[in-house]
């Protein structure tokens, strides 16, 4: 079970606000750039300001916008025929770049070790760009969790309002980054072997040829 899969209800709670932005004129590919751009300088700014613990409580507040962001971005796109091929370079790229920014500050925040608040940064970005190959093999484009971009979301927001609210995090917490790398490896997996899965039942499916590289 992922938070991934609350998404259609969201979306039908979205669906007004959708035709109206549509309406106005408003394209998904900005919406998805206006996301990525607070999510980026909200990260910055917590990492490099180093401001007081409480502004911490901005993640989560946040990460909810951001969520109705994403689902606004992609029911223009679908609903309202602005599906284009930039719009799908832009999707992927830019919830990775937005995860890592998020993610960041949390290195300043005792007792995680930033060794691994880097490896979760690294993993979530595989973990999407794994769910974004399956199309390659013939297979979906893969939203497996346990730990996909939605549970995610919820975690570090969950740990910026308890860092907000200047709750000190316990010794043993030190473990809980580690734990979180290992559930978005555990991500990676699953969706590289689900998607294999898929593309195997395909009738006719046949492997892709391996490319060659080298100079020509």
């Amino acid at each position: 079970m992922s938070i991934y899969e609350l998404k259609p209800r969201f979306q039908a709670l979205l669906r007004p606000l959708v035709g109206r932005l549509h309406a106005a004129g408003v394209t998904a590919n900005q919406v998805t750039l206006a996301a990525c751009a607070v999510s980026v300088a909200l990260g910055l700014w917590l990492f490099f300001a180093a401001p007081s613990l409480a502004a911490f409580g901005l993640i989560p507040a946040w990460m909810f916008v951001r969520m109705a962001f994403n689902a606004i971005d992609g029911m223009l796109a679908r609903e309202h025929g602005q599906q284009s091929r930039l719009g799908a370079f832009l999707n992927e790229l830019t919830d990775v770049l937005s995860d890592a920014a998020l993610y960041l500050p949390f290195a300043l925040v005792a007792p995680f070790d930033p060794f691994w608040v880097g490896a979760t940064i690294v993993l979530a970005g595989l973990s999407e760009f794994a769910g974004a190959l399956g199309p390659t093999v013939g297979a979906s484009r893969r939203y497996d969790g346990p730990l996909g971009k939605s549970d995610r979301a919820f975690v570090f927001g969950a740990l910026g309002l308890y860092v907000a609210l200047g709750g000190p995090l316990p010794g043993w917490t030190a473990w809980l980054m580690p734990l979180v790398a290992l559930l978005v490896a555990w991500t990676v997996v699953n969706r590289v072997r689900r998607a294999l899965a898929e593309a195997e039942r395909q009738p006719g499916a046949e492997a892709p040829r391996p490319t060659t590289s080298g100079t020509p």
